[in-house]
């Protein structure tokens, strides 16, 4: 059975993220815009097998989701994401192993519903049969169950024939990029600042009774906002008052807007895309940004909210990969014996996913402690 108790224990069975690839994109008529995303694919994968090939070097079994190798036609004007961010949907929390809620095919599947449907279709369940069909047959995927989705199906059985239950939580904070493990404290971020934290607190102590909880006000996804490198070690993006109550005596370093002077030529773009999306060393025009916007509007995230140098993933006590190099967090790093191991991931401001994103921990060696009596 699986079980992941610390974050930073040793790492056994991780995920790692897929992209479509360059042939996907064969239906795009528009010469620079097809030649760009063909590019922006090969690139991807070449750097997702980076990741890959240092983790083996540590001994991790690789685990990746399916990814449809063509499309012949779109559905009203979308086309649904790659399975590229896994912690956004899934979190392994001792030997359970978490839904949060629907993953993207899912909420595909549900917008492409129009007017003309019958009034009772509500919900992925009461999808029209037929319409169900034609989307496989257009995506060429099989014939999988919608709750389990194709891309990350093989994945979700891989996990059960361990013996690990698998639950669907209704709190959209249970997820891997939200929820940080440390033993018996379970420490939860928000999606804004203006979250009830009450309710929050409530929900979160009746799902998980046999931890400590709590509710950090991160205002987004907490794996963007700080890490727990180690004991005693925390990297933030900016001050976040329960750090003094929740890890009282552990040493933060800040990174304000680290991450901005790498992308300097982004500010022009910003204008034009609401700091959604970059592309480094790229050119991109007026075609490109519309299409981006009109077809994959549903699978580009909010880059100007994320620094890449607090997303991170740690194989173990000793080791964690991240995508920048940082004098100042790698000074801390070696103060608490821990080597950086450096990664870059060409196109993390497009895709708007850092380390800890693009893979999910399934498996850790290690047993629950207890930090902070």
């Amino acid at each position: 059975m699986y079980t992941v108790y610390q974050h930073w224990d040793p790492l056994k069975v991780c995920v790692v993220g897929k992209s479509y690839p360059p042939d996907f994109y064969t239906w795009v008529d528009h010469v620079r815009t097809r030649s760009l995303l063909e590019k922006i694919a090969q690139e991807t994968e070449e750097d997702y097998q980076k990741i890959i090939k240092c983790l083996e070097s540590f001994d991790v079994k690789i685990l990746r989701p399916r990814c449809a190798n063509s499309v012949e036609q779109t559905i009203y004007n979308v086309v649904p994401p790659p399975p590229m961010t896994p912690r956004d949907q899934f979190v392994m929390i001792a030997n359970t192993f978490y839904r949060t809620h629907d993953t993207p095919w899912e909420i595909f599947y549900r917008n492409v519903k129009d007017d003309t449907w019958p009034e009772y279709v509500n919900s992925i369940d009461d999808l029209d049969h037929v319409r169900q069909k034609e989307c496989r047959e257009m995506f060429g995927w099989q014939q999988d169950s919608l709750h389990h989705s194709y891309a990350y199906k093989n994945i979700i059985d891989h996990v059960a024939d361990q013996g690990n239950v698998i639950k669907r939580s209704p709190l959209d904070i249970v997820a891997g990029s939200m929820v940080t493990r440390l033993g018996r404290d379970l420490y939860f971020g928000t999606n804004t600042y203006h979250d009830n934290l009450e309710q929050l607190q409530r929900g979160v102590d009746l799902e998980f009774t046999q931890t400590r909880n709590h509710i950090v006000n991160t205002g987004g996804h907490s794996d963007g906002t700080y890490c727990p490198v180690c004991p005693g070690l925390i990297i933030s993006l900016r001050d976040v008052p329960t750090y003094a109550e929740t890890f009282p005596g552990w040493e933060v370093i800040y990174l304000p807007q680290q991450s901005w002077h790498l992308v300097k030529t982004f500010v022009d773009l910003k204008a034009k895309n609401q700091g959604r999306w970059w592309i480094k060393d790229h050119p991109v025009d007026d075609h490109f940004i519309d299409f981006v916007d009109t077809w994959m509007s549903n699978w580009v995230g909010y880059v100007e909210e994320t620094v890449f140098d607090v997303n991170m993933l740690i194989i173990d006590p000793k080791n964690v990969i991240v995508f920048n190099e940082n004098e100042r967090v790698f000074k801390a790093l070696d103060r608490y014996g821990m080597t950086a191991h450096v990664i870059p991931f060409r196109h993390r401001f497009f895709w708007d996913g850092g380390i800890h994103c693009v893979t999910l921990d399934l498996d850790r060696q290690g047993k629950m402690q207890n930090f902070f009596q």
